[in-house]
């Protein structure tokens, strides 16, 4: 099978995680590669090859006789995750307040700002996106390959508990007011009250999600 150029295959695969991470897609709702191909506008090699990445990143599941599916994400998996965020994130805070650079602190401080103005943006995508912004600024600054590495393999299904928690009616002003603690902490580079403010922030933000996938559950009965 000859395969689709890097950039497309980048793009397409966005694009869907993107879909799945704002709700366009449902937890297991099938996923047709015709669809697929009518919303990106590409071939079916780039969808495929789109899938097959979402299905390593836990997205995406493929059920015999049925095809392509969006994965439910069990609150129990959640729990997990979070778990594992309070320490990285925590770690990282740690890392960044010790390693960053003045212009590392300055790009944080801006990200936050552009953050911030999240709360009068009604795209869910574009509020994700400032988020995530957010926090490539934090693993960058903490200049540690194997962290920013480890964080990389959970992201896309952070992505999507980012959203699910950020869709609580104000949790994204309780959100901000968290994380411009820790900003405050770590441009003072107070890299023990930084960890326990981050830490503070994603077992709130951790809360909220897994109270909100239990609720869907109980719904679909």
């Amino acid at each position: 099978m000859v395969k689709a150029a890097a950039p497309v295959r980048h793009s397409v695969t966005e694009s869907i995680r993107n879909s799945i991470a704002v709700g366009y897609f449902t937890a297991g709702q099938r996923i047709t590669e015709r669809d697929l191909c009518e919303m990106t506008g590409v071939s079916r090699t780039a969808v495929r090859e789109a899938l097959r990445q979402l299905e390593s990143e836990g997205l995406v599941e493929v059920v015999p006789h049925r095809g392509p599916i969006v994965a439910r994400l069990k609150p129990e998996q959640a729990e997990g995750i979070y778990q594992v965020r309070v320490e990285l994130e925590g770690l990282a805070c740690e890392l960044f307040a010790r390693n960053a650079t003045d212009e590392d602190i300055e790009a944080l401080k801006a990200a936050f700002e552009v953050l911030k103005q999240g709360d009068k943006v009604t795209d869910p995508l574009e509020r994700l996106q400032a988020k995530n912004a957010f926090y490539d600024c934090l693993i960058f600054g903490a200049h540690n390959e194997a962290l920013g590495h480890t964080l990389s393999s959970l992201n896309a299904r952070v992505m999507v508990l980012r959203a699910t928690s950020l869709s609580a009616p104000g949790r994204t002003r309780e959100s901000l007011a968290e994380l411009e603690e820790v900003v405050g902490h770590l441009a003072a580079r107070r890299g023990k009250e930084a960890r326990k403010a981050a830490a503070y922030h994603v077992m709130n933000a951790g809360k909220v999600a897994i109270a909100i996938l239990r609720e869907r559950i109980a719904e679909e009965g």
